[in-house]
């Protein structure tokens, strides 16, 4: 009998205990702290898929970074940070300069020429 009583009370108690548990609130969100949060979440998955590139990754740890902590770094950004740290990887070059692409293009139009697939340089 004292094994269920014991039960009981420390039952009873508990139950108590878990009621007077603190109540979570609510409150409402405006529209512009709504399309903050979604612009930043945004700015956060553009910058942590750049960082998450395998040749970004290769640089980061050939410099002695930990790519895991740089991302972890990265989520604990203010918003002005976060915006600043995406206008510059938008800034940098995707794989190349500018002036190898424009050699690129250059040289598929001329071999599309040669083969007389297009007639571009005639017109010039």
């Amino acid at each position: 009998m004292s094994i269920n009583r014991f039960i009981a009370l420390a039952l009873s108690t508990l139950l108590i205990w878990a009621g007077l548990s603190s109540a979570a609130s609510a409150a409402i969100i405006g529209t512009g702290d709504a399309l903050a949060m979604e612009q930043r979440e945004s700015r956060l998955a553009v910058v942590q898929a750049q960082l998450a590139r395998e040749d970004v990754q290769q640089a980061m740890i050939q410099l002695g970074v930990d790519p895991v902590e740089a991302s972890l770094r990265v989520a604990a950004l203010g918003e002005q940070e976060l915006a600043q740290l995406q206008g510059q990887l938008e800034q940098l070059p995707a794989g190349g300069s500018l002036l190898a692409l424009i050699g690129a293009v250059f040289v598929v139009l001329l071999i599309l020429e040669v083969t007389g697939v297009i007639n571009i340089f005639n017109k010039v």
